[in-house]
């Protein structure tokens, strides 16, 4: 969680470990939610939406490695735009990580992707 803060600042609304069966939030900003349960059933719908990167990834980067394809290399994450904020997504090989951000300039994304890349390699 300390890698995306440190990327992101004041503006990083939350922090959410995933796998295909399970989620685990490691961090919310204090202002966003009254409880923990409240923020579970917040995020749960979320995380459910997200899980699709484990079938996407793999063949967003198949479609890209493809002779004749894109040129454009394996897949990394997903930043999903919203209105007030941000919704990234990184995957890598049975875990990920989602998180949400106030509305911001984008070059800090993949510094923190990259650090979350960085932490899942590690386990």
């Amino acid at each position: 969680m300390s890698a995306v803060r440190t990327s992101l600042g004041d503006e990083l609304r939350s922090v959410v470990y995933f796998t295909p069966s399970a989620f685990d939030i490691l961090y919310t900003r204090q202002d966003l939610y009254g409880s923990t349960d409240d923020a579970r059933t917040a995020k749960s719908q979320l995380v459910e939406f997200e899980r699709t990167g484990f079938a996407e990834g793999p063949i967003r980067t198949a479609i890209a490695r493809r002779e004749g394809g894109s040129d454009i290399g394996p897949y990394e994450f997903t930043v999903r735009f919203h209105e007030d904020g941000f919704v990234v997504r990184v995957i890598h090989g049975d875990v990920g990580v989602l998180f949400t951000t106030d509305s911001m300039d984008v070059n800090g994304f993949e510094d923190a992707a990259t650090a979350v890349t960085g932490l899942l390699d590690e386990n």
